[in-house]
């Protein structure tokens, strides 16, 4: 229908030939040398003014309707964002998380992939509680025989790390693991300011792998009291597989650092070097030596597990566990609230038992099937023991829940203890063919004369 109508530029002229559509453009020249027909001319000159105003107007229409939709859409994602809770937010922590909308796209079979993006930053709350963390050096002297026989004695240092739990009228408490203080001659505190102190056992948990150590506040400066805070202990038996976590120790004796993962596995049986077995969290956020008895975290700030251990191995790798902070609660509780026992009391005064003893080694646990501590060979008639209910056979495990595994330990023990003072004994007893524990209270006697 459109045969007889040549297209060029924005006009159309008729024609009687050319049944064809011509869609090159024409310069101006061309038409001013006879390139049309003296109407197209004038009809032209017309369309001139009306062409350059239609051009910009539609620009501005152009700019217009842009801005117009740019302006719908933002509100329009905003409010969607808003609708759905995916806007940015600042938790209680200080970390940022971004969360923006879940784009879909379809894929084969009608499906849909996701993408989300989330973004954390826990420098704030790594600010805030690293005040709570502290680094422990354990001087110690360890005995032994050489390979002539000779027995030898050598001080030692080791390292780990601490949480700041409590604060009472005369002391400020830390929780660690017992093996970072163990068989410590001194232990030095260091605090987030540097600043180091002198700390004492208060009371120990050998089972759990726990101990309580104090430091008087009257020998902290009021800088390092303004430096410090006081840990906040969350809640473990709610953590999920995957929840992100973050470990804060004196790793390798260099200071305070931190690194983060995930909760990797819970409830996770393992047994330790000296044979116990424990319940611990396993997490993939690097635990090495020095870290034990730093905190594990969740991303509130909130303690959630005490660092105790890790795998070592060329086969193994990305596997750190930590003590269940609710099952560590009840344990730290009752030892912060221990009397703390700094001086040892004069040889006269020292509480007596009334027992002999003798060691169950390694060797005899391994060979008779016996637990390992201090077996008691006889009762003194008329004793603090007797009194008790200590009987021959007995094999002392703990004495004021500090574990014990020799008869020099007992004996180191005793000397902070009065004639006259209770404590809680811990013994096995074989009964029926197994050994069961027994939780005896002693008060102590004098010793005798003789």
């Amino acid at each position: 229908m459109y045969e007889n109508e040549i297209y060029s530029g924005d006009s159309a002229v008729e024609s009687g030939s050319s049944p064809y559509f011509d869609y090159t453009a024409r310069s101006v020249e061309e038409l001013s040398q006879g390139g049309g027909s003296t109407g197209n001319k004038k009809e032209k000159k017309k369309k001139e003014p009306r062409q350059r105003n239609g051009f910009l107007g539609k620009v501005m229409v152009s700019v217009s309707l842009g801005l117009c939709f740019g302006l719908f859409s933002g509100l329009g994602f905003y409010a969607v964002q808003l609708g759905t809770g995916q806007l940015s937010q600042v938790n209680s922590s200080g970390s940022v998380t971004v969360q923006p909308p879940v784009l879909s796209a379809p894929q084969t079979g009608g499906t849909a992939s996701y993408v989300t993006y989330v973004q954390d930053d826990i420098s704030d709350m790594v600010e805030e509680v690293m005040p709570a963390m502290v680094s422990i050096i354990n001087n110690y002297v360890s005995t032994g025989r050489n390979f002539w026989g000779q027995s030898y004695s050598q001080p030692g240092v080791g390292s780990g790390s601490g949480i700041i739990v409590g604060e009472t009228d005369e002391e400020l408490l830390i929780v660690t693991n017992n093996h970072v203080v163990e068989d410590s001659t001194s232990l030095e505190i260091t605090f987030i300011n540097e600043q180091s102190f002198e700390a004492v056992v208060k009371g120990v948990d050998a089972d759990m792998d726990l101990a309580v150590v104090a430091v008087p506040l009257s020998s902290l400066d009021d800088a390092t009291r303004d430096a410090i805070t006081v840990a906040r202990l969350g809640d473990s038996d709610n953590l999920k597989l995957g929840e992100p976590v973050v470990a804060i120790g004196n790793a390798l004796g260099y200071g305070q650092s931190v690194t983060n993962g995930i909760v990797s596995a819970l409830n996770r049986q393992m047994t330790t070097e000296d044979g116990s077995t424990g319940t611990y969290i396993q997490t993939n956020a690097a635990i090495n030596h020095g870290n034990s008895g730093g905190a594990l975290l969740n991303v509130n700030g909130e303690v959630i597990g005490i660092n105790a251990a890790r795998i070592d191995g060329s086969t193994v790798e990305g596997m750190g566990y930590a003590i269940p902070i609710s099952a560590a609660s009840p344990i730290i509780s009752e030892l912060m609230e221990r009397q703390t026992r700094t001086d040892k009391v004069e040889e006269s005064d020292m509480g007596y038992m009334g027992i002999v003893m003798q060691a169950v080694t390694d060797e005899i646990a391994g060979m008779y099937d016996m637990p390992k501590g201090v077996s008691v060979i006889e009762v003194t008639p008329g004793s603090a023991a007797e009194a008790a209910g200590i009987f021959k056979g007995d094999i002392i495990v703990k004495f004021d829940g500090q574990r014990i595994t020799s008869a020099t330990e007992l004996q180191d023990t005793l000397q902070y203890f009065r004639a006259g003072e209770t404590a809680t004994v811990t013994v096995k007893r074989l009964v029926n063919g197994e050994y069961q524990t027994l939780d005896l209270e002693i008060t102590l006697g004098h010793r005798p004369a003789d």
